[in-house]
């Protein structure tokens, strides 16, 4: 007997209704990622203005919500409200492509990132590369709006970016690639962090690689523009480099932009350096609390989430801290310490780790 696909149709009313869920249902862990991130952000602003504060001894935000934990939301808000100017003789398209670039090409990089034991989005082979390579193309809407706003200081900010992205990408390639080579034998983040649970925090590969820590650690401050190495909108020299004529939300876009990359720097150092997810107590010591994660699906996945912001958020002082510690670097001297420093030591550690890894088999 056959029957007409109008026929099967009426039959099962709900089929396209299933499809449709479906798509909604694997959008889920997206907007959820998303829904996290926003509030990293948020709890970051609120951390740096209060550990500034601690460190300049002053009052820190204390007026919107308890403790001014509501000050970030608010300062979102009065951007989104008020007006987008464009530059008369900029070019609008570049000027407004731009911010955008900057904040798409950073929030893909948490893909890659894992939260807990099988709590990735997308958990790939080439891992902690790809976020590498999409890193790399912020630099590119930061050139654009510093090229679209038809300004000197905003397109000498740019130029400085780029300079500075490249000579800072090439140390901390090289440092991550040492931890593949040598720890897991793999550039999965997945591979990274399990290679580094056997012994608690003894098995981190802070211990491993010293150098390579101090490397990416410096690297990945060069590459969120942090204090020291903030070169691209030093107010003193270029009013605000190449966010100085934007305004509203689009200013707020940079802004966001620079959170999420610090954000994302410090889980990499969680997951690359610190263990992840795992509990840094090693297996002789407690096995029932160390084995916690293993437990219960749902209780073990909230911990490992716990563990992996506790490590990002303590790391996040260093950052924070440095800002009010150290001058800011000249431009001679950000790109030799990039090029005649880190380059070098970061290829000696390379060449020491291979020879260490062909001596092991």
């Amino acid at each position: 007997m056959i029957m007409d696909t109008t026929e099967i149709q009426a039959i099962n009313p709900f089929s396209r209704l299933e499809g449709v869920y479906g798509m909604l249902w694997a959008l889920v862990p997206i907007f959820g990622l998303v829904l996290g991130i926003i509030i990293g952000v948020l709890v970051i602003v609120w951390l740096e203005r209060e550990i500034s504060a601690g460190i300049q001894q002053r009052i820190g935000p204390e007026y919107a919500g308890p403790l001014g934990i509501l000050q970030a939301l608010a300062d979102g808000v009065k951007l989104l409200f008020k007006e987008n100017l464009l530059p008369s003789r900029g070019d609008a398209r570049l000027f407004s492509i731009g911010p955008s670039i900057a904040v798409i090409s950073i929030l893909l990089s948490y893909s890659i990132i894992p939260f807990g034991d099988h709590l990735i989005l997308s958990d790939l082979t080439i891992g902690v590369f790809l976020w590498i390579a999409i890193s790399s193309v912020a630099p590119i809407g930061l050139l654009m709006s510093g090229y679209g706003s038809n300004n000197k200081y905003s397109f000498l900010g740019g130029l400085r970016a780029t300079a500075q992205s490249i000579s800072y990408e090439i140390p901390l390639t090289l440092c991550v690639l040492s931890i593949s080579l040598r720890v897991s034998n793999s550039p999965s983040t997945v591979d990274i962090v399990e290679a580094q649970s056997k012994y608690g925090f003894l098995g981190w590969n802070l211990w491993r690689q010293p150098i390579g820590f101090i490397i990416f650690l410096s690297s990945s401050l060069a590459e969120c523009e942090r204090l020291p190495f903030d070169l691209p909108e030093a107010e003193e020299e270029l009013v605000a480099g190449y966010q100085t004529e934007y305004s509203g939300i689009k200013f707020g876009l940079f802004y966001i932009a620079s959170y999420l990359n610090l954000l994302v720097s410090s889980l990499f150092v969680t997951v690359l350096y610190l263990g992840g997810w795992n509990l840094s107590i090693a297996y002789g010591f407690i096995p029932k609390l160390f084995d916690i994660n293993k437990a219960g699906k749902v209780f073990g996945t909230i911990i490992g989430i716990l563990i992996t912001l506790a490590k990002t958020y303590l790391f996040l002082f260093i950052p924070i801290a440095t800002r009010w510690t150290l001058p800011r670097l000249r431009m001679d001297q950000l790109l030799s310490l990039g090029w005649k420093f880190l380059l070098p030591i970061s290829l000696g550690n390379l060449l020491l780790t291979t020879s260490f890894q062909l001596l092991s088999l």
